[in-house]
């Protein structure tokens, strides 16, 4: 039998326990460069956990998702977190679970508008990327480095997503 998950706004509240939300925040707002740009200061921190380990900067593009969508599956990195930020100001689900003994409990669903990203702390159960529509490229920051820094947990019975509200 599978279980329906339902789809919840994106806030930096709701997914606190996951991590970060990467947003314009007026609050971290300062002006540099004589007065031109205005900086979103410390959003987030990268992580990466162990010798050798470095931060990285990449691209993915992701397809989009048809729905609705079984969620078989989650995966965490022990050593690093991992930022996903749209370039495409598409909005994209992010799906995330607390961890209960070793593996991820009920899956969380967060509708991330196109203005927003967010970090996944190291070891924080995380569905692999879904983008929404068509094809949308994000800036990715992670952990580059020696030792196995994924673990996949598969359940048993999938979750389901429905098709999201734009």
């Amino acid at each position: 039998m599978t279980q329906h998950l339902d789809i919840n706004p994106l806030t930096k509240a709701a997914f606190a326990p996951f991590g970060d939300v990467i947003e314009a925040d007026p609050a971290t707002m300062r002006f540099i460069n004589g007065g031109t740009t205005e900086r979103f200061h410390a959003l987030s921190s990268a992580e990466a956990i162990g010798d050798g380990a470095r931060v990285i900067l990449n691209i993915f593009r992701g397809q989009p998702r048809a729905f609705p969508h079984a969620i078989e599956m989650m995966e965490r990195h022990p050593f690093g977190s991992q930022a996903f930020v749209p370039l495409n100001r598409r909005p994209f689900l992010v799906v995330v679970a607390q961890d209960e003994g070793g593996k991820p409990g009920k899956p969380q669903v967060f509708l991330a508008r196109g203005d927003q990203g967010v970090n996944y702390r190291a070891n924080v159960w995380h569905y692999p990327l879904m983008a929404l529509g068509e094809p949308s490229d994000f800036l990715v920051v992670d952990r580059d480095g020696p030792g196995t820094n994924l673990v996949e947990f598969f359940f048993e019975t999938p979750f389901i997503i429905g098709a999201p509200t734009l």
